[in-house]
């Protein structure tokens, strides 16, 4: 995954046609895991994971309806209905669609899942013109990253909260990876236990290009502000975007009736944002030098 995420961030760097068509095909290769279906399964108190194998997607419900954070690749939509009808809940008692970043193996099924369910979509306030559009920043002609456009009800800055009945999810503004990257914090029951979740966008390079024609004006500001705000953040439960930022195939496999939940593992966000702190500097560094060598 790491090393197509490398070749990904070399590509962006071609031009024209050749480019589309590389990034098309390093796409296609990726499809194959981010598609391959899993069982959905109870997470934490009232948190299920409704994804693929690949790409993650949660349910978080209360009795008074639901939340679903992200969607998957358009193709693979499907998937989450059949999951969320497999748990016992329904589509139609979904009251939110929350999204943590506009790109297409994130918001594939928003506007499927919106016409399905009838609910309100939410995003972070710079995303909406991406999620509206269809496309992913600075590469609007790529048609490989394009994705079905979403028309969003409600924009969010940080410390703004959505509500489901009892289940009320926070904004914390993580910006960078996108321009309105949102991670969402909430608290969940934990037998007597209350834990802090967050369900954090990306602090990743990947496709976004930092200098010296950036994916989007104040990109390197953005990441470095997430950083810094990662820094003071208390988190019991990691969850994300990609299941294998936070070991989530590990995780599942020792869940187990009357034993310690693994998904509870304080501090992992802070190690993990650290991680990322470091191979961003690293890939400002290469993109910076590369610039320079190009310039002569």
């Amino acid at each position: 995954m790491k090393k197509i995420a490398v070749a990904l961030i070399a590509l962006m760097s071609l031009a024209g046609t050749a480019q589309a068509q590389t990034v098309k095909d390093l796409l296609e290769s990726l499809r194959v895991k981010w598609n391959t279906p899993t069982e959905p399964f109870k997470m934490i108190g009232n948190v299920y994971y409704v994804g693929t194998n690949g790409l993650a997607s949660y349910l978080i419900t209360s009795p008074q309806g639901h939340i679903l954070v992200d969607t998957v690749m358009p193709e693979a939509t499907s998937q989450i209905k059949a999951n969320i009808e497999k748990l016992g809940f329904k589509l139609t008692d979904i009251k939110y669609l929350v999204n943590t970043h506009a790109h297409i193996d994130h918001t594939g099924g928003l506007a499927e899942m919106k016409q399905a369910s009838g609910a309100q979509m939410v995003a972070g306030e710079a995303d909406k013109p991406l999620l509206e559009g269809g496309y992913y920043p600075g590469a609007q002609e790529d048609d490989a990253l394009k994705f079905p456009p979403v028309k969003v009800d409600r924009t969010v800055r940080e410390g703004d909260k959505v509500t489901a009945g009892d289940v009320t999810l926070t904004a914390r503004e993580t910006p960078g990876h996108s321009p309105g990257c949102t991670s969402w914090e909430f608290a969940v029951k934990d037998g007597d236990a209350t834990r802090s979740v967050l369900i954090f966008c990306s602090g990743t390079v990947a496709l976004n290009r930092l200098v010296p024609n950036p994916t989007y004006s104040g990109i390197v500001a953005d990441y470095r502000k997430t950083f810094a705000r990662a820094k003071d953040m208390k988190v019991d439960v990691l969850l994300a975007p990609h299941p294998e930022m936070y070991k989530m195939a590990e995780k599942r496999a020792k869940l187990s009736d009357g034993a310690p939940n693994p998904f509870v593992n304080p501090g992992e966000f802070n190690d993990y944002a650290a991680t990322l702190e470091k191979a961003f500097e690293d890939a400002l560094a290469k993109q910076t030098a590369a610039a320079q060598e190009k310039k002569g």
